[in-house]
């Protein structure tokens, strides 16, 4: 028999270079930056805004202002009725939903991954040495506060059955008959997609059928957490697409209350 060596007193490699790799991983961190920075910048400017987020005529909403709960709404657009006065304009129409839906944007295991190497570079790369000289993990504040993303999710269930609600009533016409436009079908798609993303998160998945032992003993919660975990494989992918569907939606809803557009109607 050989004898086992003792084991060196470093067991980390000691490398100088930041990393060793030789191809472009400085390009995905910075694409990242650089696409939250673009999507967050519209998005602040208009919720603050104030302005062509309602198209009373076919009844479109922006997700940007659903629920809008202010006295400064405008007729017809508050869903859930005007539950205070005229507010400044630094106050967000939609303040009651807002917080909930950043919140679990933010907190989705995701989206930490993204900004924390896009932004704090920890690390901005796999195999990349990050700059910070210490790691307390989300043990400490603000970091810690990233545990409240699963009742993030509980609230943002109820904000989805919301703009369901805000894409039903998109399907009437000028009239209040039957009738929807391209604006119905992309506010559609965009809830779809919604709900696709907040389906894959990872708590849903853990909630489903996270805590089970014996998955013969709940075959219904089984399937739904096979369905969900199929979901849960493409949640990166739904992260960024429903970024573009939402900025799409405000966009073209912006547009079209502008008067800068017309809506291309189908039916009515």
């Amino acid at each position: 028999m050989t004898q086992a060596v003792d084991a060196p007193a470093k067991s980390r490699a000691q490398i100088s270079e930041r990393t060793l790799r030789k191809d472009p991983w400085r390009r995905a961190p910075a694409v990242t930056a650089t696409l939250l920075t673009i999507w967050v910048a519209y998005a602040t400017v208009h919720v603050f805004l104030g302005r062509w987020y309602w198209v009373p005529q076919y009844h479109y909403l922006t997700p940007f202002y659903s629920p809008c709960i202010s006295g400064s709404c405008a007729a017809g657009s508050s869903s859930l009725g005007q539950w205070f006065g005229k507010v400044p304009s630094i106050v967000p129409y939609a303040v009651v939903s807002l917080p909930f839906v950043l919140g679990f944007r933010l907190t989705c295991y995701y989206y930490r991954k993204a900004y924390y190497r896009a932004f704090w570079r920890a690390p901005a790369a796999c195999a990349v040495r990050e700059p910070h000289a210490s790691y307390s993990g989300e043990t400490r504040f603000p970091l810690i506060m990233q545990n409240l993303h699963r009742f993030f999710f509980y609230v943002v269930i109820l904000i989805s059955v919301l703009n369901t609600y805000d894409v039903v009533q998109a399907f009437r016409g000028p009239n209040g008959s039957f009738g929807f436009g391209l604006g119905t079908l992309i506010m559609g798609a965009n809830v779809v997609l919604l709900w696709a993303y907040t389906a894959s998160c990872h708590s849903c998945r853990h909630i489903t059928g996270g805590r089970l032992k014996h998955f013969s003993k709940h075959p219904v919660r089984y399937r739904i957490w096979t369905l969900v975990s199929k979901l849960n494989a493409k949640h990166m992918q739904l992260a960024w697409t429903t970024l573009g569907t939402l900025m799409l939606t405000d966009l073209y809803i912006l547009l079209v209350a502008s008067g800068t557009i017309s809506d291309l109607r189908f039916v009515n």
